[in-house]
């Protein structure tokens, strides 16, 4: 599978650095703050799981990659990235999610 997600990112990236708010939605969004896109963040899970229960499966889809964008744009604000996000997938492989739930520190 070719890496899908390299584009969006650099997209985000591309519109960031220009930071065009007035013409791009990456960059009117970012200018809103944290807070805001986490907020965001919050909102396209929601819907995520609102399609998921109730929706068809092209609705699910269109919301999946709602929040994969608007998370993808979250992680770009702290200095993320989608490939950080797979490092700590690949450290977990093999591990039973039983296992490496119990092994996280008391919150």
């Amino acid at each position: 599978m070719t890496d899908r997600f390299a584009p969006l990112e650099q997209v985000i990236a591309d519109r960031l650095a220009a930071a065009d708010a007035g013409s791009s939605y990456v960059a009117k969004l970012a200018a809103k703050g944290l807070p805001k896109v986490a907020q965001k963040v919050g909102e396209e899970a929601v819907e995520t799981v609102i399609a998921a229960l109730q929706e068809a499966d092209d609705k699910l889809v269109g919301e999946a990659a709602d929040l994969l964008f608007h998370l993808t744009l979250l992680l770009r604000l702290r200095g993320l990235s989608l490939d950080d996000v797979s490092a700590e997938l690949a450290r977990r492989e093999g591990t039973s999610g039983l296992e490496e739930k119990a092994a996280r520190p008391a919150e």
